[in-house]
């Protein structure tokens, strides 16, 4: 008689644990893709009877026993998972270990101002946001950086993140990243660049990035750039005078902006701005860390809209350039 119960439990016991295997092993219960949010708070086993529930996998017990039976209960972590049709259920539970969640993406182009990177960011649904009514002071002292002018400290790049992170912790992820690549490009410049500290590289190479819609132009025009520092000239560069005229500026700079004084106006001061005028990208970075050993001193936007320009290495040529490609152009089109 026990010898019968014996054998009745060893089937029934082999039954179940080949049940359990191909319940861990067979492909979860949906047929397309889908994206599940596991809720932060949520036990395993009210994950275990709503992922029942919707379908995604067979047997609610199955996957208690499994979380407890391996330490794996209190390891899930909370989050969005984008869940494909070819999984199991033991690969599940690896992808919730490991907290490999949904990420999302928000891009911050080279070029954008701090205002229009904030708006960017300001717009973005999977972020959670606590910066939308703070002012640029506040911002800087939100994200650890009181004191510090916002302008071009964040480094454009597409970020990846979970739904629901901090815009505080972007920002400092942006911060960072621009601190170590300026870094890098401050430690590998020419020691011999008129450039005193590493604020002066960022801000220079926030003026390339706006002078330079053509990459392989970019460490020439540094090159004409650091030539007119060495020389004492001014910079006279339109997209300086374009942020010194802030909100204010209409789409056309006019030759009573060049005349108007404003901190940020290279045509009436000389060296630098105060600050950046914009995000710098890595090409701008490397393009003022080792620029172009040129005579060039002038440049001028080719009429086509190409983006490209002549450089000059006097006055004269210059005058010549800007006559052909700027006076002449204007003429026609009025």
């Amino acid at each position: 008689m026990i010898k019968k119960i014996l054998g009745l439990s060893l089937i029934v016991f082999s039954a179940l644990a080949l049940d359990f295997y191909f319940f861990l092993q067979k492909p979860l219960g949906i047929e397309a893709e889908e994206v599940y949010n596991f809720k932060p708070g949520t036990s395993v086993s009210a994950l275990a009877r709503d992922l029942e529930k919707k379908k995604i996998i067979s047997n609610r017990m199955y996957f208690s026993v499994w979380a407890r039976v391996t330490g794996s209960a209190r390891k899930l972590k909370a989050g969005e998972y984008q869940i494909s049709p070819d999984l199991n259920t033991l690969q599940l539970f690896t992808l919730m270990q490991k907290g490999k969640v949904r990420l999302y993406s928000i891009t911050l182009v080279e070029g954008l101002t701090f205002k229009q990177m904030m708006k960017r960011v300001n717009k973005s649904a999977y972020l959670t946001h606590h910066l939308q009514e703070l002012k640029e002071k506040q911002i800087m002292q939100r994200i650890g950086h009181a004191g510090e002018h916002p302008e071009g400290r964040f480094f454009p790049d597409t970020y990846r993140f979970p739904k629901g992170m901090s815009d505080i912790d972007l920002l400092k992820q942006a911060y960072k990243e621009m601190q170590k690549r300026l870094d890098i490009a401050w430690q590998q410049r020419n020691k011999k660049l008129p450039l005193q500290s590493s604020y002066e590289l960022l801000t220079l190479a926030s003026i390339v990035e706006k002078e330079s819609a053509i990459a392989e132009e970019r460490t020439r025009i540094a090159g004409v750039f650091v030539n007119r520092l060495r020389k004492g000239m001014r910079l006279q560069t339109d997209p300086t005078v374009i942020y010194g005229i802030g909100d204010k500026y209409t789409g056309n700079i006019r030759f009573k902006h060049l005349r108007t004084d404003t901190p940020y106006n290279t045509y009436t001061r000389k060296g630098l701005p105060p600050t950046p005028i914009a995000m710098p990208g890595q090409g701008a970075l490397d393009a003022v860390s080792q620029p172009d050993k040129t005579e060039y001193i002038y440049f001028v936007a080719l009429s086509d809209r190409s983006g490209r320009h002549v450089f000059s290495t006097t006055l004269k040529d210059h005058e010549h350039a800007v006559d052909i490609h700027q006076r002449k152009r204007k003429k026609k089109a009025r």
